[in-house]
Formats: C-alpha cells, structure tokens, sequence
C-alpha cells in the first residue's frame, strides 16, 4: 500500500485523480507530493497519510527553527540525495526530518551516519515544504549568516552600502575604530564565515559574483564550481569593501583589476588568500585563492605517478644538472608536482633556490622567494639573483617569456638543475613552444632533461564505487585505444572485462572525493637530441616518443580506469 492508497480511501483523492496525477509526476520528472499540493491536496492530509502508513510522529518546523550548528550534524549533500535532515537534540536524542519512510537506503545512510555520533535516533516524518526550507539553510550557510546579514541590511538602509564602506574604511584608516568593534561588524563576520565554509568544504577557489538581483558565492572543489550561497544584491559593495580593506587594495579603484594577498589563522590553521578583482557590468567580481601552506607536500606516489613514470621521475631528479620541465593548462596540479620533485632532493648537501608565485607550501631546507612583478622583482630578474647564490637546484614557477626561458637554459648549461613549468597542451609541445619563444635548438637539446605533461581527474572513492561491464560502443573504443598502447604498457594491463564508477554514498555523496593525475614523461634519449637540433615539429616528436615506449596522458588514464581509480566519465574527458 501507496500513501496516495490512503487518500483514496479517506476519500480526500478520486481514483482517477490519482491516475492523472502521477502521470504528471513522471512526465516533468518531479515528485508526485509536488504534484499533490499542486492539485489543491493539503499537506495536513499527505503528512497524515504518510504517517498512518509508516507509523511515524509528525513534525513541524517553523522556517529558521534549525541552527546551522545543528545543520553540521549530516553533510549537506547526503542530505539532499537521501532526503533526511536533523531537527534538533531533545532528551539526548537526535530528531530528524525524514520525507519517504519507504525509502531503505536513506534509511541505511542515516543509520550509517547516526553510528558515528555515537547519539541515540528518533525519526519524524516532515513534509517537502518543511524539508526544503530546512535545506535552504544549508545554501545559505545557516545562521550565522542569517544574523549578520539581518545586521548589514539594517545599517544599509540607514546609511547606503557605498557609505557604510567608506565610513568603514575612513574608521580603519584614522586608526581610532575598536579593535573589537571591527571584529563584530556584520559585513566581517559575513566575509569570516564564507571563508571558513570554504575552507572546510576543501574549496580551493572562491568565486564572488554579482547579478542584477543577488550575490552569487560559489566554492571551486576538486576542480567544480558549486553554489554554496547566495546574498542580496544590495550588500556586493561592502563585501568587496571588506576584502579589499584585508588586501589593501584601493576601495574607490573600481575601473581596473587589482590583485593583493592577506593571511588569517582559521580553526589554528595559518592560511593565505590570494584575490584578484575584475571590473564587470553588474559589479566588481572577486576570486580568492586558497593556500593552505599546513596541508604539507604530497609525494610522488600521491600524486598518482605510475612505477613506470616514477623510475624516469627519480632517475632524472637524480642527474647533477640539467631541465626539468612540467607542463599542463592552468589548475592541473603543475606546482603541486614541482613540489613533490623538491622534497626528493638531498636538500642538506646541496643549496636549493625557488623563485614562486605565490609560495604555495613551506619546505624545510629550501630558500623560497615570492616574485613581486609590481616593484620589478618579476622572474627573470629573479633568476639573475639566484644565479649569484651559488645555487645547486632551481626552481623557477614559470617560464613566461624568452628572457627567463634564456636563463633558465644558461643555468642547466652551467651545471645547475633547473626545475620549472611551462604551458602547453602535452610534453611533445615544449620544444617547439620553447623554439617560438626563441631558444636556440642547440641550447634545448643538451639541457632538457624530462617534459611531464598532466591534468587532474577525479578520483572515485574507494568504498563507494561499483563495477560496470564494458560492452558495445564503449568496449570498441577501449579496445581500439589499448590496441594503440604501447606493447610494454598493454602487457601491465590489468583485466579490462569492466570497470568502474562511483556512486553515491553516506560518506561520499557524489562517488568521488579528491582528484589524481594521469601523466605523460617525454625524457631525453640521443633519438630526441637530433630531432630537437633538426627542429622537428611537435607530431614528429610525439611519434618518436610513441616509438619509444611513451604512454600518453589518455593511456595513462586508461590504466587508471581499469584500476578503479577513476571512472569512464572522467576517461573519456581526457
């Protein structure tokens, strides 16, 4: 029996009615409750139905009733796929919301969740209106935005948003505002918590962007943009105000981007924030990158490296001099690599130089310098300086010009290893990139060590995954891209009768968690050194190193795939 059965039965819901009803609710794909309420079906009576049906309590909840405190409890997002949220704690016992008593793995995620809080479970049935509203608090990062927000739009209307930044800033400029008061302002407490939110969501980006009728917060992890609140337009002014008063940038510049950094220690941890501005129509847009300097450096294996590319890695890391170049778009995980490579180092026997921007991670036994383009202090005149260090190893974050690309070169041909990334599409493209730029091919082809090409993909969670078998389409295209391999790297295979995808669960609601990079190492061989100095083109380099056993960024995803390290989705973007 069908709680609808007992709306028929009361007599508050004709058979046919019924009939057209969920027919409406498959066709636009919604729930058949939506559809209900819609069709003038009280919720008094569904709630009633529903939990004659289960035998569960009803309860109401008054919109702004749950904390985000209590909100905390269960993650967002298995929230929204199970459709269960929590109430409150009463008596020592955790309330919470559910919508479809029917429903055996909300029930089992709940009960998954509810064991690690070590708290017993009472469970209510709530309705869809009540459910959603208590969501919202979740998009809207619950309370404690809530309250600040009440605060700032009270002092907005009495004062404009424009004026109420000014005065801020004229306050912190005199000097004479208490430390305490500025601390408590709404507009601060607004910016501290989208901070911490996204701090503790993994975010790695925060994106800040006005349209015509609201603010728009959304949180980059592992590579997506997600919404994760959205503000009143009239506050976009003072929020922007506020960050750039944290990075000094200049509160009445609003006609051309600006860049600046601050720090803020957040739950003990030391973080730094890189923002960058952007004039648009509707308002200055803000991103924010987040550098959590204490999450420590990731190793090689980490990364995803495989034991084939990680014998190159090491065997040229290892060489006295020479360059070492890694290459991939933006937000592939370049300097994250270039880090790894670092800590390989005998960074006590050798004197180890970097030249960033910015300094993503402190390590111990390198001499890291921050480049500051804005006082001339820019990479190539940074390099300069670090050749009269007596440097062993270089690391340079980036070869942008011929000028740095110049010197880099000259310090591999000096007896220095030099380490650095360049941007191109994959490792075969460095050489012609680097002849472009106007390196001499005579000076390439002594000097380049290795070219790493890499992206970033994400990863499915181990204990939330299943197979799938391959067949069809999908198994000719494997096929035909394994029969392309390498014969080397196709004898590593593992099986390829299925693979894998994730799915959701309890602690990892959309099956994936974390990103993996998938690789490719073009090193130098005598082969490479004469195509290089005859200016062979980017194909013909690739089809020397295909000769030569390379598995390309694809394949390597390929094999990743098979292992159950990512699935076909992410395979087929590479």
């Amino acid at each position: 029996m069908r709680f609808t059965d007992i709306l028929v039965k009361k007599g508050a819901l004709s058979q046919d009615k019924l009939a057209s009803i969920i027919a409406k609710a498959e066709e636009k794909d919604i729930s058949i409750e939506k559809v209900l309420r819609a069709e003038g079906i009280s919720e008094e009576n569904i709630l009633n139905a529903k939990a004659e049906l289960s035998g569960l309590a009803v309860k109401r909840v008054l919109k702004g009733q749950v904390p985000f405190e209590m909100l905390k409890k269960i993650p967002e997002e298995a929230a929204r796929h199970y459709r269960f949220v929590p109430l409150g704690i009463k008596d020592g016992y955790l309330e919470v919301g559910i919508i479809d008593p029917s429903d055996i793995e909300a029930k089992r995620a709940l009960q998954f969740i509810i064991s690690r809080m070590n708290l017993p479970l009472k469970t209510y049935l709530i309705t869809e209106a009540d459910f959603d509203s208590i969501v919202e608090g979740y998009k809207g990062l619950g309370g404690e935005v809530s309250k600040a927000l009440g605060d700032l739009e009270m002092e907005l209307s009495e004062m404009g948003s424009a004026a109420a930044a000014a005065a801020m800033q004229k306050e912190l400029a005199n000097g004479d505002t208490d430390a305490k008061i500025v601390e408590d302002a709404p507009v601060t407490k607004i910016v501290a918590v989208i901070l911490r939110h996204a701090l503790e969501g993994n975010a790695s980006d925060i994106h800040i962007e006005a349209t015509p009728d609201k603010v728009k917060i959304r949180f980059r992890v592992d590579g997506i943009l997600y919404t994760s609140i959205v503000l009143p337009a009239n506050i976009h002014e003072a929020i922007v105000s506020r960050i750039k008063i944290l990075t000094n940038m200049k509160i009445d510049e609003k006609r051309k981007p600006q860049d600046g950094r601050f720090e803020a220690r957040i739950e003990g941890r030391d973080i730094d924030f890189r923002v960058s501005t952007f004039p648009s129509f509707f308002g200055e847009k803000v991103v924010i990158r987040i550098l959590d300097r204490e999450k420590g450096v990731k190793s090689l294996e980490e990364l995803g490296f495989s034991p084939d590319h990680l014998k190159v890695v090491r065997e040229m890391v290892a060489r006295p001099y020479g360059l070492i170049l890694l290459t991939g778009p933006t937000g592939s995980g370049k300097t994250t690599s270039l880090y790894a490579m670092l800590e390989e180092l005998d960074r006590e026997a050798n004197n180890v130089v970097s030249l960033e921007d910015p300094i993503e991670y402190n390590i111990e036994g390198i001499s890291q310098s921050q480049v500051r383009p804005e006082i001339g202090y820019d990479f190539a005149n940074g390099l300069r300086s670090i050749l009269r260090q007596d440097p062993d190893m270089i690391m340079v974050g980036e070869i942008r010009d011929k000028e740095t690309a110049a010197l880099a070169i000259h310090a591999a041909l000096t007896g220095h290893l030099v380490f650095s990334t360049l941007h191109t599409n994959n490792a075969a493209g460095v050489v012609p990139r680097l002849m472009d730029m106007g390196v001499d091919p005579f000076l390439i082809a002594p000097t380049l060590l290795m070219v790493i090409g890499q992206r970033l993909v994400k990863r499915i969670c181990s204990d939330s995954r299943k197979e799938i078998p391959l067949s069809g389409a999908f198994l000719e295209m494997v096929q035909k891209e394994i029969k392309e391999m390498p014969e080397e790297a196709r004898k590593k295979l593992p099986s390829f009768d299925k693979i894998f995808e994730g799915v959701s669960s309890p602690i990892c609601p959309r099956g994936t968690r974390g990103r993996i990079g998938v690789f490719e190492v073009l090193y130098r061989t005598s082969e490479l050194e004469t195509a290089i100095l005859n200016r062979a083109s980017e194909q013909e380099i690739l089809r020397l190193a295909r000769r030569q056993g390379m598995v390309t960024m694809r394949e390597d995803g390929l094999i990743k795939m098979f292992n159950g390290n990512i699935g076909f989705e992410e395979f087929i973007k590479l």
